[in-house]
C-alpha cells in the first residue's frame, strides 16, 4: 500500500488526522540526524498496527511532503 503523508515536525503532540487523499501526521521530533522520520515510522506502524520494519519512506526523506509504503 502506497500513502501520501504531509509532515509537521516539532509539534506539540503526535497524531496522525485522515485527509483527503493524504495522512497530516503530527511529530514532537525535530527534523535533525533524521530522528523525524525515525518517529515517523513507529508512529505510522503502530497506526495501522504493523511492525516498523514494513514501513519504508519512498520518496520525501528531506521534504515534509512524504510517499511512504507499508508491506
Amino acid at each position: 500500500m502506497i500513502i501520501a503523508a504531509k509532515v509537521k515536525p516539532a509539534s506539540r503532540q503526535q497524531k496522525i488526522e485522515q485527509k483527503e487523499g493524504y495522512l497530516e501526521i503530527s511529530l514532537k521530533t525535530l527534523p535533525k540526524q533524521n530522528k523525524a522520520n525515525i518517529e515517523l515510522i513507529n508512529l505510522v506502524a503502530k497506526y495501522f498496527n504493523k511492525p516498523p520494519s514494513c514501513i519504508k519512506i519512498i520518496r520525501g526523506k528531506t521534504s515534509k511532503n512524504k510517499t511512504i509504503e507499508i508491506n
